[in-house]
Formats: structure tokens, C-alpha cells, sequence
């Protein structure tokens, strides 16, 4: 049984960090690229990070240089560490695996929020 569970969210002032856990099982994880998304309210969910099997990583130009995405295939988990936060990082965060680098696998979770106020 597929299940992937995102961790971590809460609520910083802004300039503060967070570090958000993707953990999954039942899933070949170390052979895919996966990735985070966000969602605020009101908008579309949107890529944020991406991690390649290999550990090449590329990242949204809003959040370039203040989150850093990695993985451990052991454990399967991604992680997402957020520093300088931003009121505008503001959203729900979710993870995927991606099929051909690009298009979300599964279901979306319930995702954690994330709250950053000024």
C-alpha cells in the first residue's frame, strides 16, 4: 500500500527556518526523482524543489538560495530545510514522486502547512 506523509510545517516569523520530511513506503523510492510542492491559499500548487535519483537538485527561482532539498534513500525520506523564510512561502507543502522527472505519480496527501508571518 502506497502512503507518502509529509512533516514538519508550523509557524516562524519571518527570517526564521523550518525543515520539512517526505516519508514514504510501499513505493520504490530510490529510483525515481521526487519533488515538493506548495500550494497558498487561493493558488495553484506549483514545484518548489526537485531531487534526481542521482541528488542533481533545481529549485524554483523564489526559493533558489533559501531551501536546500535532499534525500536518503535508506530511510526513504526527502527533506526540505527553509531558512530565511518569507511571509510569501506562506502555503501548504506537498511531496511527489515524479514519473519521467516531471509529472506528480500519485495522490496528493494532506500535505503540512507552513505559516510565516512578518
Amino acid at each position: 500500500q502506497v502512503q507518502i506523509v509529509e512533516s514538519g510545517g508550523g509557524s516562524v516569523q519571518a527570517g526564521g527556518s523550518l525543515g520539512l520530511s517526505c516519508v514514504a513506503s510501499g513505493i520504490d523510492f530510490k529510483s525515481y526523482t521526487w519533488a515538493w510542492y506548495r500550494q497558498a491559499p487561493g493558488g495553484q500548487r506549483l514545484l518548489v524543489a526537485r531531487i534526481t535519483t542521482v541528488g542533481r537538485t533545481d529549485y524554483a527561482e523564489s526559493v533558489r538560495g533559501r531551501f536546500t532539498v535532499s534525500r536518503d534513500n535508506a530511510k526513504n525520506t526527502m527533506n526540505l530545510q527553509m531558512d530565511n523564510l518569507k511571509p510569501e512561502d506562506t502555503a501548504v507543502y506537498y511531496c511527489n514522486q515524479l514519473v519521467g522527472g516531471v509529472h506528480p505519480n500519485f495522490r496528493w496527501g494532506q500535505g503540512t502547512q507552513v505559516i510565516v508571518s512578518s
